[in-house]
């Protein structure tokens, strides 16, 4: 179901989180679910995962994650102050050691001049500091804005996962 790089980088994250004791969550907008499918695709992946957020829609991102309706309102859904609101509002609800945030715009449609199609950010919460990274694909396909939006999100979570002490 997924491609070789995904399984590898899953499979790496679940072996670190193992040798850690590293918990992860996800919360996923743009793409639907599949970071989570992704780890939970790899045996034994139990021991890792806490748990995933679809946050397609605004109304989710607030019910299910915790992030203010005012802060969507003042920086729109795609934007760093939303990947880490949701990051942060998924790790507290999913009692994980960290948890990655995805939104973006997978496209083709919904883009503008300042949210381009491809533009995607993330975010890594854990109980010291939220990473964040901001992600210019281009106007590539909506899969394959997906599908590097899964690498990116499975890299910084290995990432974190490295820098936990």
């Amino acid at each position: 179901m997924f491609d070789l790089d995904i399984r590898s980088l899953a499979a790496e994250l679940l072996s670190i989180s193992r040798e850690r004791g590293i918990t992860v969550a996800t919360v996923e907008s743009c793409t639907g679910g599949l970071v989570c499918g992704a780890l939970t695709a790899i045996s034994g992946s139990s021991s890792m995962v806490a748990g995933g957020l679809v946050t397609y829609s605004n109304e989710a991102k607030t019910a299910l994650a915790g992030v203010p309706a005012e802060l969507i309102l003042q920086h729109g859904a795609v934007s760093e102050p939303v990947a880490r609101a949701m990051a942060e509002g998924g790790r507290e609800r999913l009692s994980a050691r960290l948890a990655v945030s995805i939104t973006g715009v997978a496209g083709p449609d919904g883009g503008s001049e300042a949210k381009p199609v491809g533009l995607v950010h993330f975010a890594c919460a854990g109980r010291e500091q939220t990473l964040h990274r901001e992600k210019r694909f281009g106007a590539l396909s909506r899969d394959e804005i997906r599908r590097l939006s899964v690498l990116e999100a499975l890299d910084l979570l290995r990432e974190a996962s490295l820098s936990l002490k």
